[in-house]
């Protein structure tokens, strides 16, 4: 069984809709326009529509035939991230510093299919929650909703999210029991040194030294501190320093994100870095700051419900095609925050690319807007039949 021909319908208003949201990139907290849009879209196919939850979440609810008791969430991010596109797309981002490079616009587009065929079609016992979510790129959206009371206020008993993955082939759906993704910390690390002239550098603490030497340093925690087949990543991302070319700066700011899949070694790595910073601000006689911050948890799929993804995956791409064995992502999701919360299941939906997310060329196939839908809109079908 393929996609579903009533979804298959939609394609081209789906396409539309997701270049739309494509071309107008909002990031976090700031999905003004694509909640909008979202709820505007809903309420037009008689769908009912709850805002305000995490700031711009919007939340849609369908009741199906029957009088079944069951409630299953399905959510998509919106949000943008806050960098430049580079593809020359008829549909590129109209918006300096904002560029859907996740793919975020296409996950909100196939829950847009789904809910428009589940509307239609009520083809399931039970209450569907829609849960479109913002700012799911590291500014603790999914906490946000959490927070304000979505699952008190729209009860689920399992939950279903999807991501598009350009690293898959097209057709190809993986899903993973288990730990599936890793959690993720960020981190700042501010150093205040004191500054000289460039060419009395005896009358300084230099703070890019010192940056440099806590940088090689921190590296030594994942090869000299964490069990060798324990997984952990520590990765500065950012150095800023000085401001002329005769001024040995005073102070200086690294920033950085953690993954690891366990609690002990997300601990260790975090007292590591403090250890580290402790001792050579010592040994520099220099102040060093630090703030490690919770971000992601580990996402952890539910054997129940990734089966019922693996399943419904069968029927709607070819069943060579549906990859069970796929590796852990040191990449997180906060759908992990949901997950805690609510038992469910995270899968992921390839498609042609040669670009990765996250990257200024990444272009998304909305081929596979009706794949992604049809496995949502199977999934209430299968978990909440009718009869």
């Amino acid at each position: 069984m393929p996609t579903i021909d009533r979804i298959d319908g939609y394609a081209d208003e789906l396409t539309a809709i997701r270049r739309d949201l494509h071309a107008h990139p909002e990031i976090g907290f700031e999905e003004v326009r694509t909640s909008g849009i979202v709820a505007d879209k809903l309420k037009s196919w008689g769908i009912e529509v709850h805002r305000g939850l995490g700031g711009t979440g919007v939340i849609g609810v369908i009741k199906g035939k029957g009088s079944g008791s069951k409630r299953i969430g399905l959510r998509a991010d919106m949000d943008a991230l806050p960098m430049e596109e580079n593809t020359n797309l008829k549909w590129s981002s109209k918006i300096p510093g904002r560029f859907h490079g996740c793919g975020h616009d296409g996950h909100t587009t196939m829950l847009l299919g789904t809910a428009r065929y589940l509307a239609e079609t009520k083809n399931f016992d039970g209450t569907v929650h829609l849960i479109f979510q913002p700012a799911e790129e590291g500014l603790g959206g999914a906490r946000a909703m959490i927070k304000d009371g979505l699952f008190e206020k729209f009860p689920c008993d399992e939950l279903y999210g999807l991501h598009n993955a350009p690293d898959l082939n097209h057709g190809e759906i993986a899903i993973l029991p288990g730990p599936a993704m890793a959690s993720a910390d960020f981190f700042d690390l501010r150093i205040t040194g004191y500054g000289a002239h460039g060419a009395m550098p005896e009358r300084s603490k230099d703070a890019v030294i010192i940056a440099t030497t806590l940088a090689q340093a921190i590296q030594t925690i994942v090869s000299r501190n964490v069990e060798p087949l324990q997984a952990a990543v520590i990765s500065i991302t950012q150095i800023h320093a000085g401001s002329a070319y005769n001024v040995i700066p005073g102070d200086a700011h690294l920033c950085g994100t953690i993954r690891t899949f366990s609690k002990e070694v997300r601990t260790l790595v975090s007292e590591r870095i403090r250890t580290i910073c402790a001792g050579i601000a010592s040994a520099y006689q220099c102040v060093i700051d630090v703030d490690i911050r919770d971000t992601f948890n580990v996402l952890i799929n539910q054997v129940e419900q990734s089966k019922v993804v693996e399943d419904v995956a069968r029927t709607i791409v070819d069943p060579a095609k549906v990859i069970t064995r796929a590796q852990p992502k040191m990449g997180s999701e906060d759908f992990a925050d949901m997950l805690e919360t609510i038992p469910g299941a995270y899968f992921w939906v390839g498609h042609d690319g040669s670009v990765p997310v996250h990257n200024p060329g990444f272009v998304l196939d909305d081929k596979i807007l009706p794949i992604g839908a049809s496995m949502f809109a199977r999934i209430i079908e299968t978990r909440m039949p009718v009869g």
